[in-house]
């Protein structure tokens, strides 16, 4: 049976990455995969539960044997209960901050981001796009940071392929932008709350590589640009019944929002509660002062209409039940043993971090990068003090990398984040690009997959001198 569930997920990697082909939604394809996947382990376990947690499940059958009820009610009950709460947690995380992202972007928040970028020299408004984009995507997810930008960005540029130039720096600064923050990508989100990294430390060691990996093929694509681009009329925001909110609410409307979310490590570290308890807080109090700004504007029985909140909708839809799928497949993999027999086999014969971050930037450029870094997570688990695992270890620095704040966890998330970026199918931001603007595979393959090679293996660079100087 083995084989059918890794015949099935493995199929399904495929397909996800073949999305532009088949045009079948990822999203589709992940909850198919992960929900057939748990129906045949749960069928079909009773050797994989013996295997796993024989132990647990002799002491809690008792008299009763390990008969094949006995065995589905201990997954149910035992097994799969465990994920599913580390799921609905993540996803609550993701639902609260993408709610925030709408009600700051329904309120206007984001509106005067067009004026002040608003110029006809391309390389100020290629760089301001960027460090906006780079910003945000710190704080909130990379799909929803992308699509805001490229609406930003379509309100400003005329030119179609100043715009592909444009989207595809956009896209790049979302994925490096999430990657050095806890709460900036659903990979990093996933790896701080099984407890491999602090937010302080995983922020510390990553931003660096990922202003790099930024930096240089932004850089290359500023020449790469006319000196000057046109620019469409400034229109006016349609906000159906709304009346558009003073300078100074929006301003407490966007300190509250994203000032909140950067404040969920600290909410997580003070309480010991869950994460997103801190973003459905923030999401809360953001929402009061929403619904105070706007009484006037709020008849009951009266919808609000307003411009690109169902794109908005859709996207977090999408990026929800997308990790959903991928997250469930993962765990299938690990109840019945793939991950052990992987990281037997990366032990053996690659024994290196850096070669093993290597692997994965590179198939992440084919494959989509959030299934495979999910993997990648789960291959290990974080070992306890590095006192009592190096002890009689003939390798102990490889060994330390697996520890809290370890190496492993890093580069796994940074290589993931950024070479994702290397093809437009290997990201959820790159495959929106393509869907914005009509973006083919081969023009980015030409004119923008070698500038995000130098900035991934630069900032690969960057990240291995200072870890060597801080030992």
């Amino acid at each position: 049976m083995i084989i059918a569930i890794l015949t099935l997920i493995l199929c399904s990697y495929l397909l996800i990455a073949t999305e532009h082909i088949t045009h079948i939604n990822k999203a589709t394809i992940a909850m198919f995969a992960g929900v057939v996947g748990w129906i045949l382990f749960m069928c079909t376990g009773s050797d994989f539960v013996m295997k796993m947690h024989g132990e647990g499940l002799t002491q809690w059958a008792g008299s009763l044997g390990a008969t094949s009820q006995v065995v589905k009610e201990y997954i149910a009950s035992h097994i799969f209960v465990r994920y599913a709460a580390d799921l609905g947690a993540i996803a609550l995380f993701l639902l609260a901050t993408m709610n925030i992202m709408s009600v700051l972007n329904a309120d206007g928040c984001f509106d005067p981001i067009p004026q002040w970028l608003r110029t006809r020299n391309s390389r100020h408004l290629l760089w301001g796009l960027v460090a906006f984009t780079f910003v945000l995507s710190a704080n909130v997810d990379n799909l929803t940071t992308t699509i805001l930008m490229l609406m930003l960005m379509r309100k400003l540029v005329a030119d179609r392929r100043s715009r592909l130039w444009l989207g595809s720096a956009i896209a790049i600064a979302a994925n490096c932008g999430g990657a050095f923050t806890v709460i900036g990508d659903v990979t990093s989100l996933v790896v701080w709350t099984k407890g491999a990294v602090t937010p302080t430390n995983f922020s510390a060691a990553l931003i660096l590589p990922s202003l790099v990996a930024t930096a240089i093929p932004v850089a290359f694509i500023s020449h790469s640009m006319p000196q000057h681009i046109d620019l469409i009329r400034p229109t006016t925001t349609y906000r159906g019944d709304c009346e558009p909110l003073a300078s100074w609410q929006r301003w407490v409307l966007l300190v509250i929002g994203l000032g909140g979310l950067w404040f969920i490590p600290t909410f997580h570290r003070i309480t010991l509660l869950p994460p997103f308890l801190g973003a459905l807080c923030v999401l809360g109090v953001l929402w009061v002062v929403h619904e105070v700004f706007n009484h006037r504007q709020i008849k009951s029985g009266q919808p609000v209409s307003i411009l690109g909140e169902r794109q908005f909708q859709f996207a977090s839809i999408q990026t929800i039940m997308y990790f959903v799928g991928v997250f469930l497949c993962v765990c299938v993999f690990i109840e019945t043993g793939v991950m052990q027999a992987i990281s037997t086999w990366c032990d053996q014969w690659i024994h290196n971090i850096y070669l093993m971050s290597l692997a994965m930037g590179c198939l992440s450029a084919f494959l989509d990068n959030v299934a495979l870094v999910l993997t990648a997570i789960n291959i290990y688990p974080v070992l306890p003090d590095a006192a009592s695992v190096a002890a009689g270890v003939a390798n102990p620095e490889y060994v330390e990398a697996f520890l809290q704040n370890g190496q492993y966890w890093h580069l796994i998330i940074y290589s993931g984040c950024v070479a994702g970026c290397l093809l437009p199918i290997g990201n959820l931001a790159g495959y929106e690009l393509m869907k914005a603007e009509e973006m083919t595979i081969g023009w980015y393959v030409q004119h923008v997959m070698p500038k995000v090679l130098v900035g991934w293996l630069a900032g690969l660079g960057v990240y291995f001198m200072v870890d060597m100087w801080l030992r």
